[in-house]
């Protein structure tokens, strides 16, 4: 495999690191628009628990003090490119998505903010319930 084809699955990682974290930054605010706009897809539960589980899954790898396995990946692959680590893009979109994910805060920075972060998650659990289906029997009225 040539450098530049390393190159590019680091940005793969990077660009679906980048999407994982928009999909934890924003699900919050979209489930709380969606509940004011009447939207059922909110109180869908594959999206929402998959966010619980994404963000306690952020929230304890940086409790624990550990890199997130994504960036871990991408850091391995650019070294192996001759770049110089995660964050360390020289394409256009590599580049941009490495500027907004990777921001240059203290570990416990980061910590508190993901706790409060995961505790509005959850205190939104109980403000816009997840519903679920029922599932109708046959010759069975609601």
């Amino acid at each position: 495999m040539t450098d530049a084809q390393v190159l590019f699955w680091a940005d793969i990682i990077l660009v679906l690191h980048f999407t994982i974290a928009a999909f934890n930054a924003l699900s919050l605010p979209v489930i709380w628009i969606g509940r004011l706009a009447g939207l059922a897809f909110v109180h869908n539960p594959w999206f929402r628990w998959s966010h619980v589980g994404l963000m306690g899954f952020v929230l304890l790898e940086t409790m624990a003090g550990k890199l997130c396995p994504l960036t871990v990946w991408e850091g391995m692959l650019r070294r192996t490119g001759g770049q110089a680590g995660p964050g360390q893009s020289q394409s256009f979109v590599g580049h941009w998505a490495s500027r907004i994910l990777f921001q240059d805060f203290s570990q416990t920075q980061f910590a508190v903010a993901y706790a409060l972060f995961f505790g509005l998650i959850l205190l939104t659990l109980f403000l816009v319930p997840v519903r679920y289906k029922r599932k109708m029997l046959p010759g069975k009225l609601l």
